[in-house]
């Protein structure tokens, strides 16, 4: 059983900052991306940012160079740091650990809500 656990969310005002963490616990594969998706209301899940165990990272465009994402792996975390936040950036956060081998398992934590709003 795996088992991602999230925690960072919360409100904060236009230009602000929050820290995500997600804790993977359970057997999985060490070859392995984890990254962070989110979904606002009426609206699909997106990819916000996701990285290998190597470190190789990939964001969407529209939170290049506001967004940090890093993993500790002896820890099986993976972070998000959250800066310069603007309102289009409300959504609920969601951890992903996708496997790269074996059965390709994906998994998802069961998500944080991020409101930016003065």
């Amino acid at each position: 059983q795996v088992q991602l656990v999230e925690s960072g969310g919360g409100l904060v005002q236009p230009g602000g900052s929050l820290r995500l963490s997600c804790a993977a616990s359970g057997n999985f594969f060490n070859y392995n991306v984890m990254g962070w998706y989110r979904q606002a209301p009426g609206k699909q899940r997106d990819l916000v940012a996701t990285i290998v165990r190597g470190g190789l990272t990939n964001y969407a465009d529209s939170v290049k160079g506001r967004f940090t994402i890093s993993r500790d792996n002896a820890k099986n975390t993976v972070y998000l740091q959250m800066n310069s936040l603007k309102p289009e950036d409300t959504a609920v956060y969601y951890c992903n650990l996708r496997e790269l081998v074996g059965l390709l398992q994906n998994y998802w934590g069961q998500g944080t809500q991020v409101t930016v709003s003065s």
